[in-house]
């Protein structure tokens, strides 16, 4: 959507404003022939100090919070062998995503991001040690547990839609489609070294000291966080023209439901998230039901490694390998892979052919995942970012555990096999919309890296 001259008051939240317009051309002029890079792509994006450091302190945090999920589901599993505890513990750790996303994009279009950010990060330190606390415990409080569990999903769900409106500060807008990949393969990266480091970890170690391990990770994104410099980018309330109360906290869904685009992305991701991401948090008893390893041994760590391992890789390619290849491309085949590897997962009986399944699944999940963030972060405007990402964290993470306590029901009832492949159905239905619809919305023979706010 390029921006057309327009008197203030008729301007859309969604489009760029003039300085904004300015800014994006100084870089370009700064960049253009300088850089031995090729524009949006991840090697870009590195690049610039500010993204790089930030970018290595909370992948390291990453890893540690990685290794305790890992150690949480099998430690709820083995307190209770309940599928439906479980899928509460799920519930617990991405449900505030769901609830608490919109104040957190609320508040990053109005305060401080640096400080909100450093704050989310000490209220997750703090309650992940009292969790290995709590773990330690002789005979652990299943409340307890799921207490703290819950907390660090409320500092997670603040913390979330703060740090996708810094991430594109940290960068010129022509590297952000490098940057968002690399941020996902960053989040994917750590969910193979994170569960391969726990699952070693789990055989000599008490859950306990992992979740104390993952306490001390958040002290990086602390340091570097501390440490960035960032633009301040936010709208100064009480300003005319700007919003307040109940309109502010609901901006983002003004802009969803008056662009198409916006609103195709998020709906998106939160159908593919509701109803076929359950597996994820279900995956301690796909193996123990279904492919039959033990969820606290070494297989089980490799099988979330593996998972982790494709998810990456498909970030990284959307940033490299397919940096040129058109976006509606790249949703329209990612999720027919999705579809059909999802099918081929919830069919394997055994683990050695639940391994390359898995691995071509996260690797056409985040193909997809990548490639709706990054047109939907080139999309929009700086002074609704945070509260337009708090709607993709809410459909992105939000509604994973609504579909977990749904699927933990389903699983109690019938099978954790029936789970996957229902989902895979699903799948099915959000893939021929991505066919028929997307082509039209994101340009059919538009380059990849244009943006729709023109430059």
């Amino acid at each position: 959507m390029s921006t057309t001259e327009r008197s203030p008051g008729d301007r859309p939240v969604w489009s760029k404003s003039a300085p904004e317009a300015h800014l994006d051309q100084s870089d370009d002029a700064q960049l253009e022939g300088d850089l031995p890079y090729t524009p949006g792509s991840a090697r870009g994006a590195l690049a610039h100090q500010a993204f790089r450091s930030v970018w290595l302190g909370t992948f390291a945090s990453n890893v540690g919070t990685w290794m305790q999920n890992i150690a949480l589901g099998v430690f709820a599993y083995q307190l209770t062998h309940s599928a439906s505890y479980v899928a509460i513990i799920g519930f617990a750790q991405l449900g505030p995503l769901f609830l608490l996303s919109i104040v957190g994009g609320a508040l990053a279009d109005l305060v401080d991001r640096k400080r909100l950010l450093v704050l989310c990060q000490v209220e997750q330190l703090a309650f992940s040690a009292l969790l290995a606390w709590a773990a330690y415990q002789r005979h652990p409080s299943t409340l307890v547990v799921f207490s703290c569990v819950l907390a660090v999903g409320v500092g997670n769900a603040l913390n979330a839609p703060v740090f996708s409106a810094v991430l594109p500060v940290l960068v010129p807008r022509r590297d952000l489609p490098g940057a968002v990949s690399l941020q996902s393969a960053q989040m994917n990266l750590s969910r193979v070294i994170g569960p391969a480091i726990g699952g070693l970890l789990l055989a000599v170690v008490h859950p306990s000291g992992i979740f104390a391990l993952n306490a001390v990770t958040y002290g990086f994104a602390i340091y570097v966080i501390a440490r960035a410099k960032l633009i301040r980018t936010t709208d100064e309330p009480g300003h005319p023209g700007v919003p307040s109360g109940l309109s502010r906290l609901l901006g983002g869904l003004a802009v969803a439901r008056q662009d198409a685009l916006v609103r195709y992305c998020l709906v998106t991701i939160a159908l593919v998230s509701f109803f076929c991401l359950p597996f994820i948090g279900l995956m301690p008893v796909i193996a123990a039901r279904d492919v039959h390893i033990d969820p606290a041994g070494s297989l089980y760590g490799l099988l979330y490694a593996l998972f982790g391992l494709g998810a990456a890789l498909g970030a990284v390619s959307v940033g490299s390998v397919f940096v040129t290849v058109k976006r509606a491309t790249l949703i329209r085949w990612g999720l027919t892979g999705f579809t059909v590897f999802l099918l081929a997962f919830g069919l394997a009986g055994t683990i050695g052919v639940a391994y390359p399944f898995v691995f071509l699944l996260g690797y056409a999940y985040f193909v997809t995942v990548t490639a709706l963030s990054t047109t939907l972060q080139a999309h929009i405007a700086d002074s609704v970012r945070g509260r337009v990402m708090a709607l993709w964290i809410m459909g992105f993470g939000g509604t994973v555990p609504l579909g977990l306590l749904a699927a933990g029901w389903m699983a109690s009832a019938t099978s954790v096999r029936a789970v996957v492949v229902s989902g895979s159905g699903m799948a099915l239905a959000i893939c021929a919309l991505a066919w028929f619809r997307a082509p039209a919305l994101l340009g059919a023979d538009g380059p990849a890296i244009e943006t729709a706010g023109g430059r």
